[in-house]
C-alpha cells in the first residue's frame, strides 16, 4: 500500500459471485464520488487468497475499510448504497474532525 493518508476500502469480490458483479458499477461510482476522501480497491478473492485469508473475508463481495494500516469496519454480502454511505460517514467523518 502507498503512503496515501486516505482510508482504504477493499472491495473483495469474485466473476463467481453474481452479487458482487452487481456492486461493481456501485463501488465504482462511490470511487468517484469520495476520491479527494477515500480510496477504493478491488480485489479478485480467488486470485488474492492470501489476502482475503488475512483479513477474515471469506465471502464475496465483501467491504473492508482500511484507516492507518488497520481494518476498521466491514460489510459483507450485498447492501446497498446507503449502507455503505453511512458506514463511510462514521469514519470519514471523524477523519475529517481529526485533522
Amino acid at each position: 500500500m502507498s503512503n496515501d493518508a486516505r482510508p482504504l476500502l477493499l472491495f473483495f469480490w469474485s466473476e463467481r459471485s453474481g452479487p458482487a458483479r452487481r456492486m461493481e458499477s456501485l463501488l465504482a461510482h462511490l470511487a468517484r464520488k469520495e476520491r479527494m476522501r477515500l480510496r477504493v480497491m478491488r480485489i479478485d478473492i480467488d486470485t488474492q487468497a492470501d489476502l482475503a485469508e488475512r483479513l477474515g473475508v471469506s465471502q464475496a463481495p465483501t467491504l473492508v475499510l482500511v484507516k492507518e494500516k488497520r481494518a476498521v469496519d466491514r460489510l459483507e454480502g450485498r447492501v446497498s448504497a446507503p449502507k455503505i454511505e453511512g458506514m463511510l460517514a462514521r469514519h470519514l467523518a471523524a477523519a475529517a474532525a481529526i485533522t
